[in-house]
């Protein structure tokens, strides 16, 4: 398997796409992470049903959030998408998240070609209100068993507020010495 913070970019994010990896499929109740020292995935554990992913969650290459991993991605598609995977995704908005005092942030993004649903989500405000819920919901609670209070949503943002942070996290993995090549 290729080390994906090597041969993959960011992506063009000024411009509003991204390269993003799949971690996890959606509805999977494996906690799937990519594993950056050894560049593998692994399984971290294994999570009640009630916990299962409700998107496809992955990661932007050649980033690093507030909590020292890759930049997370909420990947939205018809049908889940398999762990290892990437894709030329775009962006349409950031869910800002806290986990355990930190930011870790989870931009959200649609493939760049979707012909089955004719591109039909281009921004933020054509999700509906129901995912956003069940989303917000998910993110609030799926550490209530192990650590519970320890997630909190704190908001939406769209595109444009997406970029900042993907541009901070770009900086943060290009400034680091453990990181960068």
């Amino acid at each position: 398997m290729a080390d994906f913070n090597v041969v993959l970019t960011p992506g063009d994010y000024q411009n509003g796409t991204v390269n993003t990896v799949v971690e996890i499929p959606e509805g999977s109740m494996l906690k799937i992470e990519w594993h950056r020292k050894t560049a593998t995935f692994r399984i971290d554990r294994v999570e009640p049903q009630i916990f299962a992913k409700p998107a496809n969650y992955g990661f932007i290459p050649q980033t690093v959030d507030e909590d020292g991993d890759e930049l997370d991605t909420l990947v939205i598609t018809d049908e889940p998408v398999p762990t290892g995977v990437w894709l030329e995704a775009n962006i349409i908005g950031i869910l800002n998240f806290e986990d355990d005092g930190e930011m870790d942030h989870k931009i959200i993004v649609v493939p760049a070609d979707d012909r089955n649903t004719g591109d039909r989500i281009k921004a933020f405000t054509d999700l509906s209100e129901r995912w956003k819920q069940m989303i917000e919901h998910h993110f609030n609670h799926y550490k209530d068993l192990k650590k519970p209070g320890s997630t909190k949503v704190l908001g939406w943002g769209d595109a444009e507020a997406a970029k900042k942070i993907i541009a901070e996290c770009a900086d943060r993995y290009a400034k680091a010495p453990q990181y960068a090549e």
